[in-house]
């Protein structure tokens, strides 16, 4: 039987000292440092693939685990339908895949749906604020890097027309397109 403390930051630049010091003694810490709201996470996909009967996982606080409640749900079944055994440490809901505790059940749905409307309303803010920016000219939207530049102007001179460039790279064609114009301007 295996202890996991499944520790998760949104960013590579966010630290997980505050989570990593509530690790049990005897428990493997799993970290991500990757969005809630992607399901790519590395180490978690590990873990799932070498869980096994008897397991136990522990969670900080359900948001977490996950961001939106399809996925919590998606991922607790997937968890617990092995025979192991979630804690969410801050909620105090222990799960086993036993359903024989409506409460909790029902406490995880009503939990993980306050998260996805957090997240929501964060991203309609959002928006509303961008729209405000762009009216008063003031928005820009997110600046392209100097490696994705130097990116750019290398493929270029390669001969690689500017739609592949954009799609090898994962920018979009107007930024390219920018960057490239930009370059010329500074070569005459």
């Amino acid at each position: 039987m295996t202890k996991y403390h499944y520790i998760r930051v949104s960013t590579a630049e966010q630290h997980t000292e505050r989570q990593e010091v509530k690790t049990p003694e005897g428990y493997v810490q799993i970290i991500d440092k990757v969005s809630g709201r992607s399901t790519k996470r590395p180490e978690l996909t590990n873990m799932l693939v070498n869980l096994s009967v008897g397991d136990e996982v522990l969670v900080d606080d359900i948001s977490r685990l996950a961001r939106s409640l399809k996925d919590l749900n998606e991922l607790l079944h997937q968890i617990t339908s092995k025979g192991v055994t979630v804690t969410f440490a801050k909620e105090n809901l222990t799960f086993t895949g036993d359903k024989s505790n409506p409460t909790n059940e029902l406490l995880l749905n009503l939990i993980g749906a306050m998260y996805q409307f957090e997240v929501d309303i964060k991203k309609e803010r959002q928006r509303e604020g961008i729209e405000i920016a762009k009216a008063k000219g003031v928005y820009k939207g997110r600046s392209t890097s100097m490696r994705q530049k130097a990116d750019v102007i290398a493929l270029l001179n390669d001969g690689v027309p500017q739609r592949k460039i954009a799609e090898q790279i994962g920018i979009s064609l107007s930024s390219v397109q920018r960057i490239v114009k930009k370059h010329k301007e500074e070569a005459a």
